[in-house]
């Protein structure tokens, strides 16, 4: 292999007229393909309806019918709730509902004046529901049942049941723009870099296409949310050799190990039961041991304590713990509503953010409280509550600009990068100066100046993206993020439980507020916070919290068929559904709209 891209580098350097044109061919392919990868991918996620499944129903007295569609389901006299009574013996908010997915139920009662009883048996602590059993809210009887299949085929009848795009066309693109990046880059750096970058391209592209085999084989069909985040590890790839091509291999081992972390956590979500239980405390100290050891152990870089060196390697346990606390953080329904669970969130929220202020590591805590906001306003929609805690940030965070020196010195700069552009706003007028030159279509991976300034691969990536890939290509890097974020907000709408939307939103909120910051202190909107851009930035400990989050994104995704934490299929839809699904659903096997199907669903 060495011979080989020996010939490699010697036949590029030889031809430098072919060379020349490749890479303007590199430059106005680049944004093409990232269009038609990402458009299918783009398109896939939003077109797909997502109709709520019936899993339980209670029916009153009068015959009238309630359906369950979640998996956990409040119910009282407020608008807001899933099952809505008109009953003034119940109570705004009464109780819950949950379930386990695998057909057990248990009633919480939510501290109401009446009372919840079972088959005559007051509930005073969770109390387990079988199909038949009367429920007495206050004084409304109710007899909880187990959902009819005949309910159930009529609700799958009148829903579309389509398959995700295919992803071998996005596969075939992406695999075609590895093989250009690699090869652009090649023509930049030296024989030496020339091995490493051909073996680095080749094993992530072999990883893509094993992972994508194997999910099939797997009988999983949705991989919208992989494809964006391999086309971004392909860009972080393509910076990385620009920058600092001799971190490759790191880099790499970083991408199958995420992969694997993102797996393990959709293991972990699959089970609702344990993560009531126990999951969210353990992840809860996971959290804290990991800030504690960067507090304690961390060693000083670029101005913050929070890196952890062992041997050759160092990593950020920041990072990972922002994947535990947003677990920890998120909440099943019949927790939302004890004061002692919001109180204890609060407790770790506090322990996290004050600490990651006294490593100096201001962005990181920026990152925590603004996730903070988002999940304390989910777990209790209180915007009062949230007003205040958002006056005592502002405060806390003058108080930090008067006892932090150097951090008064960024704002001082912040707006006047080029008037400061030898002293505190170096970084960000050369990044300018390097957006500026990049144009539309940059001047070709490797080919750019910004590469020699420090954190230019990390801090500053948004800036080398478009200097060296064009701004119409680092515009949809960050639109594959807002769209992640988008398609989180849509598919709350239809999680089976609390817990997954509050874990999908408060994800997305990570991923796009350290977009934000990224290139919002790029392009000198923001002072400079040291924040990372998702999957691009360089850094191992980053590119594990990336993958990681997109498993609380698959949690949130009920398609049957599209998740690997969610995985009833489209056969299992059939066998539910018994015999009569056979009758009125023929269909359901081939997962294909019939004309007629579509034209009534439109």
């Amino acid at each position: 292999m060495h011979a080989l891209t020996t010939l490699l580098k010697s036949f590029l350097d030889s031809s430098p007229h072919l060379t020349g044109s490749f890479t303007e061919l590199v430059r106005y392919t680049l944004p093409v393909l990232s269009f038609l990868i990402l458009s299918g991918a783009f398109l896939s996620l939003f077109s797909l309806p997502r109709k709520k499944e019936i899993f339980a129903r209670l029916v009153a007295a009068d015959g009238t019918s309630y359906p369950i569609n979640h998996l956990e389901a409040l119910i009282g006299r407020t608008g807001n709730a899933d099952v809505v009574l008109s009953d003034r013996s119940v109570d705004r908010i009464h109780a819950t509902l949950s379930g386990n997915g695998k057909g057990g139920w248990t009633v919480y009662d939510i501290d109401s004046k009446r009372g919840t009883f079972v088959n005559g048996t007051e509930v005073t602590e969770p109390f387990a529901l079988h199909d038949g059993d009367t429920v007495t809210f206050g004084k409304a009887d109710m007899t909880f049942r187990i959902v009819a299949s005949e309910e159930e085929a009529e609700v799958l009848r009148q829903r579309r049941i389509v398959r995700p795009l295919p992803p071998w066309t996005s596969l075939l693109l992406l695999t075609i723009l590895q093989g250009m990046l690699c090869l652009q880059l090649c023509i930049e750096k030296n024989a030496q870099a020339t091995y490493t970058i051909v073996m680095v391209f080749l094993g992530y592209t072999l990883l893509m296409w094993v992972y994508f085999t194997m999910m099939r084989l797997w009988h999983i069909t949705g991989f919208e949310l992989e494809i964006i985040a391999f086309y971004l590890t392909s860009i972080c790839l393509s910076v990385t050799t620009s920058s600092k091509w001799t971190l490759l291999p790191k880099q790499l081992l970083s991408v199958p190990l995420g992969i694997v972390l993102m797996l393990f956590m959709g293991r972990l979500l699959s089970n609702l039961d344990k993560i009531r239980r126990y999951y969210r405390w353990i992840m809860a100290g996971i959290a804290l041991a990991l800030i504690a050891s960067a507090l304690l152990l961390g060693s000083l870089k670029n101005g913050a304590t929070n890196w952890i060196r062992i041997g050759g390697f160092s990593f950020q346990p920041s990072e990972l713990a922002k994947l535990c606390y947003v677990f920890a953080g998120s909440a099943t329904l019949d927790r939302l509503f004890r004061k002692r669970n919001l109180s204890l969130f609060l407790v770790l929220s506090f322990a996290m953010i004050l600490s990651l202020a006294m490593m100096n590591d201001f962005g990181t805590a920026s990152v925590f409280f603004v996730t903070f906001l988002v999940i304390s306003f989910l777990r209790s929609g209180d915007f009062a509550t949230l007003l205040l805690m958002l006056g005592g940030a502002v405060s806390a965070g003058a108080m930090a600009l008067v006892a932090k020196p150097y951090i008064w010195a960024r704002f001082s700069t912040w707006r006047h990068a080029m008037e400061y552009s030898s002293a505190g706003g170096y970084q960000q007028a050369r990044t300018l100066t390097a957006i500026s030159s990049g144009g539309l279509l940059g001047t070709g991976p490797g080919g750019g100046f910004l590469k020699r300034v420090a954190a230019a691969d990390t801090d500053l990536v948004f800036g080398m993206m478009c200097e060296e890939c064009g701004l119409i290509t680092a515009v949809f890097a960050v639109l594959c993020i807002i769209a992640l974020s988008a398609f989180a907000i849509r598919s709350a709408m239809s999680c089976r439980s609390s817990f997954y939307m509050i874990a999908a939103c408060s994800a997305t909120t990570m991923l796009i507020f350290q977009t934000a910051l990224n290139v919002f202190g790029c392009t000198d909107l923001l002072p400079l916070t040291g924040v990372t851009f998702p999957f691009v930035s360089n850094g191992g400990s980053s590119m594990l919290l990336s993958w990681g989050l997109i498993a609380f994104l698959k949690a949130a995704d009920t398609r049957p068929g599209a998740s690997f934490v969610y995985r009833r299929s489209y056969r299992e839809q059939r066998r539910r559904l018994g015999a009569l699904a056979d009758e009125e659903f023929p269909e359901a096997e081939s997962c294909v709209d019939s004309p007629e199907e579509e034209g009534d669903d439109q």
